[in-house]
């Protein structure tokens, strides 16, 4: 059989056998060193698992939709480093499942935003997003203080994340639920901004 150009090019459903080899290959090829690389696998020195409370927070950050519209991803650029401090490297996220990685870039990125502002500041942009920064096209979120944050899954979700490789212990696990007592999604949600991009500044 000559195998050439012609052939492929008119039977389609080897055009799309060997289309799909290729990409799996490539694929493969791009995917599986960062398996191997330490840089990608291993934590960053100072970065800790979220705590029970922050770890509610990143659900109400996904439950909302944060994600749609703010980039946790700093590029290695210039322009970038200088506004927003470090870029981002995969260390930081080896305990997130999934990372929220992004390029949507509506709002700022809020990798490094951990520190930059009071509790105060955060929970007022939550509430109404203009009376902080009059140009913001955010919508508020002024339910989050009022709804009591759950606390009844908390130590499954904890167990689940121990299974994939967060070094939770029992004793983490067992009083999680207390620490999400008489906290609101507003104290949760707070607490994970302000945990975001802390432990690249400890290494700093």
């Amino acid at each position: 059989m000559n195998f050439s150009h012609s052939v492929i090019e008119k039977n389609s459903s080897l055009m799309i056998v060997l289309i799909i080899l290729v990409i799996a290959v490539g694929g493969l090829v791009e995917i599986v060193p960062l398996y191997f690389q330490k840089s990608t696998t291993e934590p960053v020195a100072g970065l800790k698992p979220y705590t029970p409370v922050q770890l509610a927070g990143r659900d109400i950050y996904l439950r909302e939709g944060c994600y749609n519209c703010h980039s946790q991803m700093i590029r290695p650029l210039r322009a970038e480093t200088e506004r927003y401090g470090h870029y981002s490297v995969a260390g930081e996220f080896v305990y997130d499942h999934p990372f929220q990685w992004g390029s949507k870039r509506t709002g700022p990125d809020l990798h490094r935003v951990g520190g930059k502002y009071s509790d105060d500041w955060h929970r007022k942009h939550l509430t109404n997003p203009r009376d902080l920064v009059p140009e913001s096209n955010m919508p508020a979120y002024p339910w989050l203080e009022k709804t009591a944050a759950r606390s009844d899954d908390i130590e499954a979700k904890m167990r689940a994340l121990r299974g994939v490789g967060v070094p939770y212990t029992d004793a983490d696990i067992a009083g999680a639920g207390k620490q999400l007592a008489g906290k609101t999604d507003q104290d949760t949600l707070v607490a994970y901004l302000q945990v975001l991009g802390t432990a690249l500044k400890v290494v700093r």
